[in-house]
């Protein structure tokens, strides 16, 4: 079977299987990754600190990302949604680091979140090929 078609991939999140959604979404060529937040989604914990929450957010999207076959190379746009508009800056070298290259187009946005837990959900939606890695058939 070729690249085209639909598919879901699932990460194990417990909120996937609850609230009824999947981690991303592969659309052809297109990658649609889910609001994903700072769960560790093996053990279902999450850290206290926004830093440390967007790493695992950034590790979380990466594991998408693997799994439909690109990179964040590949990605077109990224969404920043946290509670607080001061958390948002001491997260940008952890950011910087994924995407300072690529330059994705980028929205942050100030909400609520779905736990108070949270202090950070990232949203990505990539095209597969469109940067570093091209991707194999199969």
């Amino acid at each position: 079977m070729g690249d085209t078609g639909r598919r879901a991939i699932v990460s194990g999140s417990e909120f996937e299987e609850r609230i009824g959604y999947a981690r991303a979404v592969v659309d052809g060529d297109r990658v649609y990754v889910s609001g994903t937040t700072g769960f560790d989604y093996a053990t279902m914990t999450i850290p206290d600190g926004v830093v440390e929450q967007a790493e695992q957010c950034l590790r979380n999207i990466e594991a998408a990302l693997d799994e439909a076959g690109c990179t964040f190379a590949d990605v077109l746009r990224v969404r920043y949604l946290l509670p607080a508009r001061e958390d948002f800056e001491p997260c940008w070298p952890v950011l910087r680091r994924r995407f300072g290259e690529v330059r994705p187009a980028a929205t942050m946005q100030v909400c609520e979140l779905a736990d108070p837990r949270m202090r950070i959900e990232i949203e990505v939606d990539a095209r597969r090929g469109s940067g570093g890695r091209p991707h194999g058939g199969g």
